[in-house]
């Protein structure tokens, strides 16, 4: 059944508005997904999705399970709702999910986040993971949240592709050590080499703030860092740029084996 609401005092539709919103998202569970792209993605990769609002003219997404709540609204009303300075026509509420870590870490290559506040670079830096194999993504305290509009759309669908989980650095260090996965981090000390001298095929690399770079905590749990070739005009890549190559390095060498 689909319904039709006209009025943007809705309280559906003000619940929208709210979404934006971390400490909202966090007290009602709910996330906000802003176009056909990103809620189909949420579809197809089991996210639980519990509404769909689409504006006048806009199908509801294929395979839309029955349960899931659907509503018509007029073209003007999405322009009222919708977070997009040009909305897409369709926006979708979705369960936030927990982030919980599991009890093991499955073998593989983890990209690690620590206090990364800029969600363009949150969401770039998961979408490189997405795209170069990594097993998932470990996110330390002072991130930018992983659901936030901002963070969705530059993931590109990534945010429900790769596993993510939220971690402290001693759930951070126990699960490493439990997987025997070796922790490299970005800086300059005494043990740093070149990140081409060393095989990521199978590890958890850092990527630190934008202003600060990882934290000494963190540093201090790393097997080694790495340093990335460069001009020597140059002192640092940004974070999502420094993801770019470290990730890259890692699978191109998985990709010649």
């Amino acid at each position: 059944m689909t319904e039709r609401i006209t009025s943007r005092k809705n309280p559906l539709l003000e619940h929208v508005r709210k979404l934006d919103s971390a400490a909202y998202r966090r007290q009602t569970g709910t996330f906000l997904c802003d176009s056909p792209k990103l809620v189909d993605e949420a579809l197809h990769h089991g996210v639980a999705v519990q509404c769909v609002i689409t504006a006048d003219g806009v199908p509801f997404p294929d395979h839309l399970p029955d349960a899931v709540r659907r509503v018509h609204i007029p073209a003007d009303v999405m322009t009222s709702v919708s977070p997009l300075p040009t909305p897409q026509g369709t926006l979708a509420l979705c369960a936030l999910p927990a982030l919980s870590p599991p009890d093991s870490l499955p073998d593989g290559r983890y990209v690690v986040l620590d206090g990364v506040q800029d969600p363009g670079n949150v969401g770039a830096v998961l979408r490189t993971a997405d795209a170069f194999g990594c097993t998932g993504a470990l996110l330390l305290p002072g991130c930018a949240d992983p659901y936030s509009l901002k963070t969705l759309r530059a993931s590109m669908g990534a945010v429900f592709r790769l596993p993510l989980y939220a971690v402290t650095l001693p759930q951070l260090s126990a699960l490493l050590e439990d997987a025997g996965l070796p922790l490299y981090g970005t800086a300059l000390r005494h043990d740093t080499v070149d990140v081409r001298s060393r095989d990521l095929r199978r590890c958890a690399l850092v990527i630190g703030s934008e202003g600060q770079g990882a934290r000494a905590e963190t540093l201090a749990l790393c097997r080694e860092t790495l340093r990335i070739p460069m001009t020597p005009h140059c002192e640092s890549l940004n974070a999502a740029a420094a993801a770019a190559v470290l990730l890259w390095e890692a699978y191109r060498a998985e990709e010649g084996n």
